[in-house]
């Protein structure tokens, strides 16, 4: 067996409680104090995570626009400087390489932020088709990361950056350069949590300081340190899909519900457009949609799912909710049996458990 991979805040996990296990190759804290506890407190007051294991890969040179134009299935070229976007990376057949966030520095400079499973993947899937005058480097030993989430993010990080007024940061956009208790840090607005937060940056022999720093700062809102039990069922109730489960090299970013990151009516060519353009216009064969089950049970990741005794499809995430206190779940199912109101069963431990098809997103935060 391969040494499973550690963040450089590994070191100070176990001061705050934590509960460590294997995620694809990393030793990463599924908590702290307890999922429920600290997925409330992320949709209550603030949590904070360290997702130093995700990938940054820069992408520089004076092709980077065009380069990325064919890679990304998003319209790069309406991307500002000082803002970031959404998209994903597919195949030739739709299927899908990964869904990242992209950061424009400058017009010649970009940063990727990649799955952590898919780093050396979609490093090699880029270099791959690297073409003019563009150049890769693959930052992430040397980039940690912390996500701020929670209604009092901006509070609590506020205290830390006297220099920078926090709110004008606004969704989807960052700052570079931003001091936080005299570290130097990108400070973005955005997150996977369905709530208000940052994702912040910084060079990995700072993260450590700065994770103290923040949990410090947020002692008198109620922070919690966070891991990776109450990122999933975060957002996975504000329907953000997770790669390896909503999406994968055999499920397209159409049929995973994120055709918002594919833009088809671009001129650029792009890998995959073909059959995500297909898709668009006479309907994927399969959709990703919302479950809740009817009948005692939890759905689970790769539960089957059945209608009139035919299989058609199956469970990608499911879990007890813990903001409604309902057992839901997200299935890709035939397009077909997917309207609002569908009665499905669910095949549990040999059972088949009756769930019907609800509306998504299961949770949506409320905004001032």
């Amino acid at each position: 067996m391969s040494e499973l991979k550690r963040t450089p805040v590994f070191e100070v996990y176990k001061q705050y409680g934590a509960k460590t296990i294997d995620f694809g190759g990393w030793e990463l804290p599924v908590q702290f104090s307890g999922i429920k506890e600290e997925h409330e407190a992320v949709r209550t007051r603030a949590g904070l995570f360290d997702v130093s294991h995700m990938g940054e890969i820069e992408v520089i040179g004076p092709d980077s626009l065009s380069f990325l134009q064919k890679m990304m299935t998003n319209d790069v070229s309406q991307i500002k400087r000082g803002a970031a976007q959404y998209t994903a990376m597919c195949y030739e057949n739709g299927g899908t390489v990964d869904d990242l966030l992209i950061y424009k520095l400058t017009d010649y400079h970009y940063l990727l932020v990649v799955n952590a499973s898919n780093i050396d993947k979609d490093y090699n899937w880029l270099a791959k088709h690297l073409e003019g005058d563009v150049k890769l480097q693959n930052q992430s030993e040397q980039t940690a990361q912390l996500a701020l989430q929670g209604p009092l993010s901006e509070q609590i990080l506020q205290k830390l950056s006297p220099k920078m007024n926090l709110t004008d940061i606004g969704f989807f956009q960052f700052e570079t350069g931003v001091a936080l208790n005299g570290i130097e840090a990108l400070v973005s607005r955005t997150g996977y949590t369905g709530e208000d937060g940052f994702e912040i940056y910084c060079s990995a022999k700072d993260v450590v300081s700065l994770w103290q720093d923040i949990l410090e700062a947020g002692w008198d809102e109620g922070i919690l340190p966070c891991g990776l039990g109450a990122r999933d069922t975060l957002r996975f109730e504000a329907m953000l899909p997770l790669y390896g489960q909503e999406l994968s090299p055999n499920i397209t970013p159409i049929e995973a519900g994120i055709g918002f990151a594919v833009k088809t009516n671009k001129q650029d060519d792009f890998i995959g457009k073909a059959v995500l353009k297909k898709q668009r216009e006479q309907g994927a064969a399969r959709k990703l949609i919302g479950i809740e089950m009817i009948d005692r049970g939890i759905p689970r990741h790769g539960y089957p799912v059945f209608k009139d005794g035919n299989k058609i499809g199956e469970v990608t995430t499911g879990t007890q909710s813990p903001t409604l206190k309902r057992n839901i779940g997200l299935a890709l199912l035939h397009a077909e049996h997917t309207h609002i109101g569908t009665e499905l069963e669910v095949e549990i431990r040999g059972k088949r458990i009756k769930a019907q098809v609800v509306q998504t997103p299961f949770y949506k935060r409320s905004r001032k």
